[in-house]
C-alpha cells in the first residue's frame, strides 16, 4: 500500500509542463503530455524549417514593417485609398516578425505551455490577417481600375474603416480559437480562408491587368507610361501572391491523403513558411516603389529591394525605347 501512494506521489509530483497532469493516476495514463513542438518531437524538420525562414522576418521585416508605417504616418495628409489596410497589415506583419525568437527560446528552454499559446495566437493572427488585408487592399485597386464612378462614390474613409474593423474581428476570433485548439476539423477553416481569398486575389490582379492592357490608346501600340507603371505593380503583386500562398492552396486541400503525423509535422510546417514570409516580402514590395524612403539613403535602399523588385526593372527593348 505504501509502495502505490509512493509511486502515484512520484507520477503527481514530477516536474510537467502544465497542471493537467496533477491528477489521479488513471488520468496520468491517458492524458496527452504537452510539447512545445506538437507532437513532432521526433519529426522536427519542418518545424525548423518554418523557423529558419521567419528568421528573415526578425531582420529583415521587423525594420520594413517600421518603415512602411513611418511612410504611412509621414504621408497622412495625403493618403491613398489603401492606406489603412496597408498600416494594419505592416503593424500586424511588424507583430508577427517579433516572435522567432520566443519560439526558438520556448522550444529549447522554457518550454512553457502559457508561451506556446501566445505563438499560437500570433499564428492565427497571421493566418487570418495577412490574406484578409491583402484582399481588401486587391478589392480597392479593383473597383478603382474597373468601377472608377462607383469608387468615387465610396472614397470615404469610413468604408474602409468598417472593413478593417470587420477584418480585426474575425482575425481575433480566429486567433482566439487557434489557441485554445480542440476544435474538430479547425485546419479545414484556414483551407477555406486561403482557397477563396488567394482566387479572389488573383482574379482581381488578373482582371486589373487586363483592364490596363487593353486600355491603350487609340491606334497606340505602347502603353501610357503611368498605366505601364500600374502595369508592372500590380503584375509584381500578382507574383508575390502567387509565391507566398500558392504553396498552402496546393498543398492543405489534400489533407486526408496524407497521415496525421506527416501532414502536422511536414506539410504544414512547410505551406506555412511561404505564408509566413510575406511578412518581409510585402512591406520590401512596397518600399521598393517609393521614390523615396525616410530615414535610408537610396543605396541602401535599392540594396535591401533587389530581390522582390527584379521583375518591376525587367522591361522589354521596345519599352527602352519608348521610355
Amino acid at each position: 500500500m505504501e509502495s502505490n501512494v509512493s509511486s502515484s506521489l512520484n507520477v503527481t509530483s514530477a516536474p510537467t509542463q502544465f497542471s493537467q497532469l496533477n491528477t489521479t493516476g488513471g488520468i496520468n495514463a491517458t492524458v496527452k503530455p504537452f510539447s512545445v513542438f506538437d507532437g513532432c518531437d521526433d519529426q522536427v524538420e519542418g518545424i525548423l524549417f518554418d523557423l529558419t525562414l521567419q528568421c528573415i522576418n526578425v531582420f529583415i521585416g521587423i525594420p520594413a514593417n517600421l518603415l512602411v508605417l513611418a511612410v504611412l504616418i509621414r504621408d497622412r495628409k495625403e493618403p491613398s485609398t489603401s492606406d489603412i489596410f496597408l498600416g494594419c497589415l505592416a503593424f500586424m506583419d511588424f507583430y508577427f516578425s517579433t516572435m522567432p525568437p520566443l519560439s526558438f527560446i520556448n522550444l529549447y528552454h522554457w518550454q512553457s505551455k502559457g508561451v506556446w499559446s501566445a505563438l499560437k495566437f500570433s499564428y492565427g493572427v497571421k493566418d487570418t490577417s495577412g490574406p484578409l488585408f491583402l484582399s481588401c487592399i486587391c478589392l480597392d485597386r479593383f473597383v478603382a481600375v474597373l468601377m472608377p464612378i462607383q469608387f468615387g462614390q465610396l472614397k470615404h474613409i469610413k468604408y474602409r474603416l468598417s472593413l478593417s474593423v470587420l477584418v480585426l474581428c474575425l482575425t481575433f476570433a480566429y486567433s482566439a480559437a487557434k489557441t485554445v485548439g480542440g476544435l474538430p476539423n479547425f485546419e479545414k477553416v484556414f483551407t477555406g480562408e486561403i482557397l477563396a481569398t488567394f482566387t479572389w486575389m488573383v482574379m482581381c490582379n488578373v482582371s486589373i491587368l487586363w483592364a490596363l492592357k487593353r486600355s491603350r490608346g487609340a491606334g497606340k501600340d505602347e502603353m501610357h507610361p503611368m498605366k505601364r507603371k500600374a502595369f508592372k505593380m500590380v503584375l509584381s503583386i500578382l507574383c508575390i501572391i502567387v509565391f507566398n500562398y500558392l504553396p498552402p492552396v496546393a498543398l492543405f486541400p489534400f489533407e486526408d491523403y496524407y497521415s496525421p503525423d506527416v501532414f502536422r509535422c511536414y506539410v504544414q510546417p512547410v505551406g506555412f513558411a511561404f505564408l509566413n514570409i510575406s511578412s518581409t516580402i510585402q512591406p520590401l514590395v512596397y518600399l521598393g516603389r517609393l521614390k523615396k524612403v525616410p530615414f535610408l539613403s537610396d543605396t541602401c535602399v535599392k540594396k535591401c529591394c533587389s530581390c522582390v523588385t527584379a521583375a518591376n526593372n525587367k522591361i522589354t527593348p521596345e519599352q527602352n525605347q519608348n521610355s
